[in-house]
């Protein structure tokens, strides 16, 4: 299994490179990002980051002291914006609340507890938890979703029922313990996902995982 899965890595990044993944100007808009992708394309989100931009909201005390309606209407392009708006001021509520709007003092709790927090606020969930934790606070947590999901199913490393702890468990055991590892490992995935390993209509034979041998 950790063979596999350090082949898989060595594969995706001989053939596409360092992805320079989270493309943000500060954490906070890593964090704001993260809430935005849930359910939508990459896409739709830069678009309501550009929206943010522009009105000069991607500061925290900016932005939480800005009307929730109003914010719905700037993110729109992100679907689900009404829902999305309100997870955005949960989270502005625990950051205020429990580390007076600074990230530095969010970067310094212990990555475990700081995720158990994360994900007692409303509409948090693991995908999006890690993914703060990860790409704008730098702790070591691999971050799983569709794309890394669909690739493990494909390669014999995952079944259809396993849970996300599950999937996690496989690279957080299988890899070194290392934020900047597991950011890459994330990213190149995500682009094998969208490139390669598509839902539907896979291109398998050119993929650059194809064939993947046995590997222990």
């Amino acid at each position: 299994m950790k063979g596999k899965i350090k082949l898989i890595y060595r594969r995706l990044y001989s053939a596409f490179g360092p992805q320079g993944w989270w493309p943000a100007q500060s954490a906070f808009e890593v964090i704001v990002g993260a809430i935005l992708t849930q359910n939508t394309s990459w896409s739709n989100v830069e678009k309501a980051i550009i929206s943010l931009k522009k009105k000069k909201l991607l500061d925290p005390v900016r932005l939480y002291r800005f009307p929730r309606k109003k914010l719905a209407a700037l993110i729109k392009s992100a679907g689900y914006y009404n829902i999305k708006a309100l997870r955005i001021r949960n989270f502005l509520a625990f950051f205020f609340r429990s580390y007076q709007g600074k990230i530095e003092r969010m970067r310094k709790q212990e990555a475990g507890l700081l995720r158990k927090e994360l994900l007692a606020v409303n509409g948090i969930g693991p995908e999006t938890a890690d993914s703060i934790l990860l790409y704008a606070l730098d702790k070591p947590v691999f971050v799983i979703d569709a794309y890394t999901r669909r690739i493990l199913l494909r390669h014999g490393l995952s079944g259809e029922d396993d849970d996300y702890a599950r999937l996690q468990d496989v690279f957080m055991r299988g890899l070194k313990k290392d934020k900047g590892i597991f950011n890459e490992y994330h990213a190149l995935l995500v682009k094998t996902g969208k490139e390669y390993c598509r839902k539907n209509n896979p291109k398998c034979k050119v993929c650059p995982l194809w064939p993947i041998k046995n590997v222990s």
